[in-house]
């Protein structure tokens, strides 16, 4: 089995690379299988046969429990360890102790320190905003830093007092009693390489603007830092592509120059909803992303036709950015727009692009057409397909193309 293989933050892809899936559960079987159509029909059209995808299954969630005993099984992380690439149907994390994550387990494993979500309005989509069709922006969202590192205790704990008494000895500083403890950490490092693979995305796919959103005026030494972090890079490595805001001092870009500039966070929030067409890459950290990556997405008018990526440097996860919608399962009408635009992702860090543009036009065509799943033709007035019935369309289309 061919493996791709990295080098030096590329991709070294085989004609006929195999690439692990795993189906998820709820909803997850069903929009799996049908992403893998819709992809298997783009790569075979876009290359006459000549590449190919060779899948293989690999077990996590409620299916692994009940075939192995376990949610997250060595097998599976022995291959993830081998093959470093995935197509993850959505999968849950019940609630209660003894229960983790295994999408955050496979962020561990392979070191996926960017989250990556384009947020792009499709024509036909109701929105909440007069003019949608401005929406296109893609979120860098640093994965392994902040607040969500998950270092806090709570105020009773030991080690919460041990802190208060420490601030007040040490550093003068009083907390009350009944305070529960986070601590927000980001480093100059993590800062450095999600800035490093945004500015590269940015330059080559030939974007306008890279934004670095923080709030820096008054967590300067966090979000501050990221955002002085983040200029060096782009000042330090990509002279030669870019221009910040400041140095062009009111003028315009130069032509085939990258803007770079940054903006405070909560001000973000207002003026991604009152002039999108302002943002185009946004760079973020954790917490900052999660936000604003939501927030855009409901720009759009529906965040379940969105995919996302984790990426690092030596593997990359992609999926859906919806959860598994367990009423929904088994009832063939889930829309499985999310999960076929993480595989679009997929195939463009592959550099597999010719592919990725043919399903990105049968998408649009299906919504003009009005040939949708349930949840977007209700809002339409029309009869809907099933999740099968939809991908046997994009396929269609994609094959006639």
């Amino acid at each position: 089995m061919a493996k791709i293989k990295f080098q030096n933050g590329k991709w070294d892809v085989p004609s006929n690379p195999t690439i692990l899936y795993i189906e998820g559960d709820g909803i997850g079987p069903e929009i799996t299988r049908a992403a893998m159509k819709v992809i298997d029909t783009a790569v075979r059209v876009a290359y006459s046969g000549s590449r190919q995808i060779e899948w293989k299954e690999v077990l996590a969630g409620d299916k692994a429990n009940q075939e192995k005993g376990d949610r997250f099984p060595q097998e599976t992380k022995d291959a993830i360890e081998e093959y470093r690439v995935i197509l993850k149907g959505p999968l849950q994390t019940p609630i209660g102790k003894g229960w983790k994550s295994v999408n955050v387990a496979i962020r561990l494993m392979l070191d996926l320190y960017a989250n990556i979500r384009p947020v792009r309005y499709i024509n036909g989509i109701e929105s909440p905003l007069k003019n949608p069709e401005k929406v296109d922006m893609i979120i860098f969202r640093e994965n392994t830093d902040d607040l969500y590192r998950g270092i806090e205790y709570i105020y009773d704990s030991n080690e919460a007092k041990m802190i208060r008494q420490f601030m007040k000895d040490k550093l003068n500083v009083e907390i009350e009693e009944d305070t529960g403890i986070g601590i927000k950490v980001i480093s100059r490092a993590k800062t450095q390489r999600i800035t490093r693979l945004a500015m590269r995305y940015a330059v080559e796919k030939k974007r306008k603007k890279v934004t670095i959103m923080h709030k820096g005026n008054v967590m300067k030494y966090t979000e501050g830092a990221f955002r002085e972090w983040a200029y060096e890079v782009a000042k330090n490595e990509f002279a030669d592509r870019i221009v910040t805001e400041d140095a062009l001092q009111g003028n315009p870009v130069p032509t085939g120059k990258l803007l770079v500039n940054d903006r405070i966070a909560d001000n973000m929030f207002q003026q991604i909803i009152t002039r999108p067409e302002s943002y185009d890459v946004i760079l973020a950290p954790n917490l900052n992303g999660d936000y604003i990556s939501d927030a855009a997405g409901a720009l759009i008018g529906d965040i379940g036709v969105l995919g996302g990526a984790n990426i690092g440097d030596l593997g990359g996860m992609f999926e859906a950015v919806h959860g598994t919608a367990p009423k929904y399962a088994g009832k063939n009408l889930a829309n499985p727009t999310g999960m076929i635009r993480g595989a679009q992702l997929m195939l463009e860090f592959m550099g597999w692009k010719e592919a990725s543009q043919l399903i990105d036009r049968a998408i649009d065509r299906s919504i003009a057409d009005k040939k949708v799943t349930q949840d977007l033709a209700r809002y339409m007035g029309v009869g809907y397909l099933g999740t099968k019935e939809y991908a046997d369309v994009l396929a269609q289309y994609i094959a006639s193309s």
